[in-house]
């Protein structure tokens, strides 16, 4: 009974740890977008998918379109983006560059 409840007190320790860094990588979102400007409201559409923007930085759930698509969605509503990633893997220079052909 004694090493019952040790192994379910080392699983519940384990679990008590898991699940934070899961919310902290959906509470970034899937997308991260860094305006060069400070965006004008707090949140936007592109599409279908919602972005929510706060402390330099728009992030978005996973959209059914691709990932550059995506990019220069947000670009066009945001202007020039600093930066853009993808479940935390950033747009190289030149993808980057793309996207930002896009914003307004």
């Amino acid at each position: 009974m004694t090493r019952f409840f040790s192994v379910a007190a080392v699983a519940a320790a384990a679990l008590a740890f898991t699940p934070a860094a899961g919310i902290a990588q959906t509470a970034r979102g899937y997308y991260a977008a860094t305006p060069a400007t400070t965006p004008e409201k707090a949140s936007l559409v592109t599409r279908t998918t919602v972005w929510k923007c706060g402390e330099g930085v728009c992030v978005a759930s996973k959209a059914t379109s691709r990932d550059a698509i995506m990019c220069e969605l947000v670009a066009r509503e945001l202007g020039e983006l600093t930066a853009f990633s993808v479940q935390g893997v950033a747009f190289d220079a030149d993808a980057l560059a793309k996207c930002n052909a896009r914003a307004r």
